[in-house]
């Protein structure tokens, strides 16, 4: 039996909104001043953020499949196994993410995203 993954609200409204192309609620999830860092870039504030989103996530349909919930050193840590009709070459397949959640406020004050596996090459 899978054991019940029980994510902070704002990251489930993150989850969620991505799946239901939900823009707005998208947004409503991080805090005006949060920080995205997505393999090697990062995206600063809420409009750079919405940017980035509205490109990487929405234009390629991008969805989220929750594999693993682990909570480390006052983060969230989400495995997800993405979907989406974004350029596959060089990606592992299945593609498994790490998504490195701090949450302030009850919103999203930071966010990394990674390739599964990769925080232990740091």
């Amino acid at each position: 039996m899978k054991k019940e993954l029980k994510l902070p609200k704002p990251v489930e409204t993150y989850i969620r909104a991505i799946n239901a192309r939900d823009t707005d609620a998208f947004q409503s999830s991080f805090a005006p001043d949060a920080v995205v860092k997505d393999v090697g870039r990062e995206f600063c504030g809420i409009v750079e953020i919405k940017e980035w989103a509205s490109q990487e996530i929405f234009a390629v349909h991008v969805t989220l499949e929750v594999m693993d919930v682990t909570e480390r050193d006052g983060q969230t840590i989400v495995t997800v196994k993405i979907d989406g009709t974004f350029d596959r070459t060089g990606l592992p397949d299945p593609l498994l993410m790490n998504h490195c959640f701090t949450v302030a406020d009850d919103k999203i004050s930071a966010l990394t995203c990674r390739l599964a596996g990769e925080e232990a090459k740091r």
